[in-house]
């Protein structure tokens, strides 16, 4: 077969609905490649790597099926040279290509590659958006555009109505005049909860697991029995969809912080990963849910639907256009000029700290942990010990099934490290063990004790929650929003401070023991 055309679909760019296959063209050549550039920029989660994969060759096997011309090549393919640029170079001279098109891709590494790659290339290149947000890469810029303040809920609003979510018949005003039910998304679980399971997709990966193993490939998690149980097909991702819609949105956002010993999954949807991979998009998605509320409003609250619709086309959206604003120089960014290293345990979850070992535990076996875990435990204690932005970064892009850097760097180094100096989060996302305590069980049957401060096994939290305050006041004091705290810090006692501080200085002597 003559081609003339050849077409890049990176791992993350498998959207069905792109109007790249509104039209088969036989001599257009669509090309899909596992590469060790894609498994080995940072050391990722098992399950991470397994399920791009299975994602991958299931996209191409469907497009084949559908009558589009596709080469696929797993990572141990003879002609595979392991790096975007060198397979496509390769290929345009086998295959005498007369033009390249790729899709945009979400990471600036990847961005900058395909970007040296167009020039470098002899033919004509062409890059195509994605087809998948509802704003554009340069949404955020345009939209605060001489602004001071960069707030995500006005952004937030402004997606609302353009795309017309959960808005009165005016299309200016939201249903019941409440744009945000924030305050009514923080709720404990009660003692007794029975929460609807998630529907999972099991399928056995052994194939996939000893394919990365003979490659030597560094991974880190765990894979139980080596079987996969994230959707992995748009079919999949539309009926966990459904699964969502179904059992779980009624207290979605009741429990969407909440944390338990028990209930690993909760109330969450559990789509992130086919979200972030395009398997579907975030207005189907919202829309799919809405239509679902819509019909059940006498049971399910507002409340629950506007907080899920604000994640998919709030915070998602708003991230993503903070990511472009940012980069390259967000990789930087170290307001605090953290230099800790990351603690051992966040690589075994062997910890004596009760929250800190269910949520690294949990990553490790599931890939997956929910936004509070991973700002207000993980994310938290990383930031209070003073880790390097560098460190924090490297655990969250590898360990979770949905991190891709745009969405992973402005959550982490932005939202939980304030390592930006405030850019994103209005203030630095720190808490003692009595907010962890407010919102799980956590504390319940941990060795360290959540109320004191010091002393006998005395919850590190706490000591390191004032070390922190008292370690970067000055570069704290212009922040209204934590007065309060730093007032309550002044005014205890010199002793008190003394032991507190120097209970903290033990602890990050000593934080892999912990």
């Amino acid at each position: 077969m003559a081609y003339r055309k050849l077409r890049l679909i990176l791992g993350d760019q498998l959207n069905h609905q792109h109007s790249w296959f509104d039209d088969k063209d036989p001599e257009t050549l669509y090309v899909m490649m596992e590469m060790l550039s894609e498994t080995n920029y940072v050391a990722h989660h098992i399950q991470k790597v397994v399920g791009f994969f299975l994602a991958m060759r299931q996209f191409a096997q469907e497009l084949e099926e559908k009558g589009y011309e596709v080469l696929y090549w797993q990572l141990d393919h003879k002609e595979n040279k392991q790096s975007v640029p060198d397979n496509i170079k390769y290929l345009v001279d086998k295959f005498n290509i007369e033009s390249f098109e790729y899709l945009l891709p979400d990471e600036y590494r990847l961005d900058q590659q395909l970007k040296t790659l167009a020039d470098d290339l002899n033919i004509p290149v062409t890059a195509y958006d994605t087809e998948h947000f509802l704003t554009k890469r340069e949404g955020v810029e345009e939209f605060f555009a001489g602004k001071k303040r960069l707030i995500m809920e006005y952004f937030y609003r402004r997606v609302r109505t353009d795309y017309d979510l959960l808005m009165e018949s005016d299309g200016k005003t939201p249903l019941t005049g409440q744009w945000n039910y924030d305050h009514s998304n923080r709720k404990k679980y009660p003692k007794k909860i029975d929460v609807p399971k998630t529907k999972k997709f099991e399928r056995d990966a052994s194939e996939i697991v000893e394919l990365i193993e003979s490659f030597d490939i560094k991974t880190i998690g765990r894979i139980p029995d080596k079987v996969f149980d994230y959707p992995i097909s748009r079919a999949e991702a539309l009926e966990a969809l459904e699964d969502f819609n179904d059992s779980r949105l009624i207290h979605f956002g009741d429990y969407q912080d909440a944390m338990s010993e028990t209930e690993r999954l909760g109330y969450h949807s559990r789509i992130s990963f086919a979200l972030n991979v395009k398997l579907i998009t975030p207005l189907e998605v919202v829309q799919s849910s809405i239509a679902h509320w819509h019909k059940h409003s006498d049971e399910i609250d507002i409340s629950q639907i506007e907080g899920f619709v604000r994640q998919i086309v709030g915070w998602r959206e708003y991230m993503r256009g903070m990511y472009w604003l940012q980069m390259p120089e967000l990789e930087e960014k170290n307001y605090f000029d953290h230099q800790a290293k990351l603690p051992d345990h966040y690589w075994d979850g062997n910890t004596k700290m009760n929250c800190m070992a269910n949520a690294i535990n949990q990553s490790l076996d599931m890939a997956y942990a929910h936004h509070i875990q991973r700002l207000m435990v993980t994310g938290n204690f990383a930031l209070l010990l003073g880790v390097h932005p560098d460190a924090v970064d490297a655990w969250y892009l590898g360990i979770y099934i949905d991190a891709i850097q745009w969405v992973e760097i402005t959550n982490t180094r932005c939202m939980s490290q304030f390592a930006d100096g405030g850019k994103v989060a209005t203030k630095p996302y720190v808490s003692s063990a009595n907010y962890i305590h407010k919102m799980s069980d956590y504390c319940n049957n941990c060795h360290y004790d959540r109320k004191k401060k010091y002393g006998d096994k005395a919850c590190p939290f706490n000591s390191l929650f004032w070390d922190f305050y008292d370690r970067n006041a000055s570069q704290l004091k212009h922040i209204g929003r934590i007065n309060m705290m730093m007032g309550t810090w002044n005014k205890m006692e010199s002793s008190e401070r003394e032991k507190i501080l120097q209970q903290a200085a033990e602890y990050k002597a000593n934080a892999d023991e912990l």
